[in-house]
């Protein structure tokens, strides 16, 4: 059986910049990349707040020099999803979805989270060409101009909020004739003159020959009150949740009730000593690449410092 000191788990930023400070470390990582090589950043198009790049750089190309980097200091990066874990004792069983088996000694996680979609077919049309998952990241093409944004949560909340930064105009689409939002957060948005909350609505779908220009929606007051209509927009924002791609850890790591690992403190150490866990699988705030990365740093150097000990 194959046999490695550290095994990372995911390719986003957190799962590169792992790779990266573990093969300068000289701990020789194999990293396999999951279902979406690169993570979730890879999703959308230019990233125009990662330090290093004044100009912005396209997703797929940052996070292929991530890769090319922790390559030449020697990991091991492999395709492959990693199906089953065995975290009840040391070395650490991992089989893959070609049911090959590796031992490892240390195990770091970066498998991320995944945005919640409507399930529309036009939101994977549009994909990159007006809907976006993320505000902060996606906001700042939307200077001056129209957006929506579907959710009535705390989330959906404090998206609205920024994009009224920045945007012209911005539409809550709430399915329900309230918020499920804080008070704070409810106030917050029903006292800014740039955002109109329409209540009772939901989206049928997404038009536009160029990207998103409006969407198809219906308001519902009750089976038989029911007005369909369209309403122009420039962007289309999901703001209804995300869902941590943790469910194979289940019963072996702790675990809020949404499924983001429990971590300690400050720290990347998990409840099991030698598996740490890193970027947004473990964070359900701030889900930001430039924070993945950071704490993928953390995870390799607890890494190495766990195996001086051993």
């Amino acid at each position: 059986m194959e046999h490695t000191k550290c095994l990372i788990i995911g390719s986003g930023p957190a799962g590169y910049t792992a790779a990266i400070y573990a093969g300068r470390a000289n701990l020789q990582p194999i990293e396999y990349c999951g279902l979406q090589m690169g993570g979730q950043l890879t999703q959308t198009t230019i990233v125009e707040n990662f330090p290093g790049y004044p100009e912005g750089v396209d997703a797929n190309q940052m996070m292929l020099e991530l890769r090319q980097q922790a390559e030449r200091f020697g990991a091991d990066i492999r395709d492959g999803i990693i199906t089953k874990v065995d975290f009840s004792q040391r070395p650490y069983r991992i089989t893959t979805d070609r049911g090959d088996e590796l031992e490892a000694d240390t195990v770091i996680i970066a498998t991320g989270a995944s945005a919640k979609y409507l399930g529309l077919a036009d939101e994977q049309k549009y994909n990159g060409q007006g809907v976006s998952a993320c505000a902060t990241c996606d906001g700042f093409f939307y200077r001056k101009k129209v957006v929506a944004v579907v959710g009535g949560g705390d989330t959906a909340c404090e998206e609205a909020t920024y994009l009224a930064g920045l945007c012209s105009k911005v539409y809550m689409i709430v399915r329900k004739p309230f918020l499920r939002a804080s008070d704070i957060m409810r106030r917050r948005v029903e006292e800014n003159p740039k955002i109109e909350i329409l209540y009772e609505h939901n989206t049928l779908g997404l038009y536009g020959d160029n990207g998103v220009e409006g969407a198809h929606l219906v308001h519902r007051k009750g089976e038989a009150d029911e007005k369909r209509y369209d309403l122009p927009i420039d962007g289309f924002f999901l703001a209804i949740g995300h869902k941590p791609n943790t469910d194979i850890f289940r019963g072996q790591l702790d675990m809020d009730e949404t499924g983001y690992l429990l971590t300690e403190g400050m720290t990347p150490r998990t409840n099991v000593p030698g598996v740490f866990a890193a970027g947004d699988c473990a964070d359900p705030l701030y889900r930001q690449a430039i924070v993945a990365a950071g704490s993928g740093c953390k995870a390799a150097l607890e890494a190495e410092r766990y195996l001086n000990t051993l």
